[in-house]
């Protein structure tokens, strides 16, 4: 049992964790948007966060539920596996965040988890079916992002067949604050979640919880507004990675991009899957791009942000499992 400062020092540190998510992750909400000039910066980052924090309130906890007791063991879990999962997270987000690319918080922790709770006790740790689930989701995610904007596009080109150039530019540029919504609605569902599950399985390994895991409603609400701040702070140099490196998008595009997005989160959200919110954008604006034709997406900068994919699951474990054996030698 570890003293009650240390816990509200660890779950500060979550909610530290929380919001750089929302900043490193701003990009995902408001890049398209931004990039298209239906809203300024300073008005994009306050659209998303207002619906980064209202998420609570249409989504269930079923991602939480994974990330606390379906990725490691919630049997195993103490203060030094929080902190080096936290640790591993953080470190990752703040090294990707300077570089500019938009790689996954959310893998990023799910890589720390893993690494300290395998320093800890080794791969009997892991709960194989949840880890699974999320690597799955790492390939699929973005493939079904781009799929769904494919499939908008044409539904929208068909449905804007008549109009002039000018009046579909009109129609997008209110729809496109419809998507963005949408989209961080289902970032902020999904995202904030993750961090639920890692104060909640704190609570519980500690005696909190009453030997049931749940996530306190105070956990929720601190975890959604952390994001939503976090948001608010935007992360400028991912946004325009996002928003014009990929591919050049127009109001139209935009939306078909953040509507694919945000149906895919929406889906993740309801299974209880820990998808990552910038592999799903990112698919989704390759999508778009290449509706328009292929040459029309960076191809080299794709690539690059596919590498981050790969690297950052080991990369925050290394950290996470690192800092776990330091804390474990001088504790």
């Amino acid at each position: 049992m570890i003293s009650f400062p240390l816990l509200v020092a660890l779950i500060g540190v979550a909610l530290l964790f929380d919001f750089l998510n929302g900043l490193h992750d701003a990009a995902n909400s408001i890049a398209t948007v931004v990039s298209t000039r239906v809203l300024k910066p300073e008005w994009a980052v306050l659209w998303a966060a207002f619906f980064n924090f209202i998420a609570f309130a249409v989504f269930g906890l079923h991602v939480a539920q994974t990330v606390g007791k379906g990725i490691v063991d919630a049997q195993i879990v103490d203060a030094a596996v929080i902190f080096g999962a936290l640790t591993g997270a953080i470190v990752w987000n703040v090294v990707t965040w300077v570089g500019g690319i938009p790689s996954s918080s959310s893998h990023a922790l799910i890589g720390g988890l893993l690494g300290a709770g395998m320093a800890k006790a080794g791969s009997a740790a892991v709960v194989w079916a949840g880890v699974t689930k999320t690597v799955v989701a790492i390939f699929v995610s973005p493939l079904v992002g781009l799929l769904l904007a494919l499939a908008i596009v044409l539904a929208v080109a068909w449905s804007s067949i008549r109009l002039t150039p000018l009046a579909v530019d009109r129609r997008f540029r209110k729809l496109q604050l419809v998507s963005a919504a949408l989209y961080s609605l289902g970032h902020g569902g999904n995202d904030a979640q993750k961090t639920m599950g890692i104060i909640a399985v704190l609570l519980y390994s500690q005696g909190y919880l009453g030997g049931e895991f749940t996530v306190p409603f105070w956990v929720v609400l601190s975890c959604q507004a952390a994001m939503a701040l976090g948001t608010l702070s935007g992360g400028w140099r991912i946004v325009h990675t996002m928003g014009s490196k990929i591919t050049r998008l127009t109001p139209a595009q935009g939306f078909c991009a953040e509507t694919g997005g945000a149906i895919t989160l929406f889906m993740a959200t309801m299974g209880g899957v820990p998808v990552s919110s910038t592999h799903t954008i990112t698919g989704s604006i390759v999508g778009v791009g290449a509706a328009r034709r292929l040459s029309a997406v960076r191809w080299n900068v794709a690539s690059n942000i596919v590498v981050a994919w790969f690297v950052t699951l080991p990369a925050a474990g290394l950290i996470g499992a690192g800092t776990y054996w330091l804390v474990s030698l001088f504790g």
